[in-house]
């Protein structure tokens, strides 16, 4: 009985099971009917495109570069292979990165995203009042050698002030520097590390131990001095403070 009322509502159309209310998605293709609607698919296009390169702008315009490049040289230097492993150093960059540029991120959100989507202002005036606090950020942390290197590649005379320096100058000298930093960083854990590595070498060497890898015992020293020096304490301390 069951089975034929089954087919029956199949049959006739009707749905077996009462309606929910569930939203309907529909996609359409139509024409234009004015300069409205062109506008419409653009910010669309705009997000999309914006959206694709999201992870670029948080790794190349923020202090995640720097963070990644310490704690990897790091890594390398106490000779720890896997360990910490790559999603503990990307995620612990990631939420130094979030604490570093949340004054800049709420100056963006205040003053341009808020105005822009209460439409107190314009898309174009919104991104250049966003550029404001972000190109600050950079400007602190760029050496003038490296921003004059992109300002004689594009051509341009000699900016008087900050404002004068276009975004495109701007951004990778700000990636140069930050990669320099963060290997004089790197140079300077290594130095300790290299210490004891060439102080059990010798006493190895000097009790006829040379079939013993020096690593296996210089292994341990290295993680009890990092551990007794307070080491992530120091270097998460310095590099945060190297933002203020």
């Amino acid at each position: 009985m069951a089975v034929g009322m089954l087919m029956a509502s199949v049959v006739w159309g009707a749905d077996p099971q009462p309606a929910g209310n569930f939203p309907m998605i529909s996609i359409a293709m139509d024409k234009v009917k004015g300069p409205e609607d062109v506008s419409v698919v653009i910010q669309i296009f705009a997000i999309l495109t914006l959206l694709s390169i999201a992870p670029a702008i948080l790794i190349m315009l923020t202090s995640f570069t720097r963070f990644i490049i310490v704690f990897s040289l790091l890594r390398q230097a106490m000779g720890t292979q896997q360990m910490p492993p790559n999603q503990i150093l990307i995620g612990l960059a990631m939420f130094l990165t979030f604490y570093v540029m949340t004054p800049v991120w709420q100056d963006v959100n205040q003053n341009a995203l808020q105005p822009y989507l209460e439409k107190k202002i314009g898309a174009e005036q919104a991104l250049n009042t966003a550029l404001i606090p972000i190109r600050k950020f950079m400007y602190k942390q760029i050496r003038e050698k490296d921003l004059a290197l992109f300002v004689e590649i594009v051509g341009l005379k000699r900016p008087d002030t900050p404002a004068d320096i276009p975004t495109m100058v701007l951004i990778p000298s700000f990636i140069i520097s930050e990669l320099k930093t963060a290997f004089q960083l790197g140079f300077l854990l290594f130095i300790p590390f290299l210490i004891v590595d060439m102080v059990v070498a010798s006493v190895l060497l000097a009790m006829g131990m040379m079939m013993l890898p020096p690593i296996m015992i210089s292994l341990p020293f290295k993680l009890l001095l990092f551990v007794l020096v307070d080491g992530w304490q120091l270097i998460v301390g310095s590099l945060v403070k190297g933002f203020v």
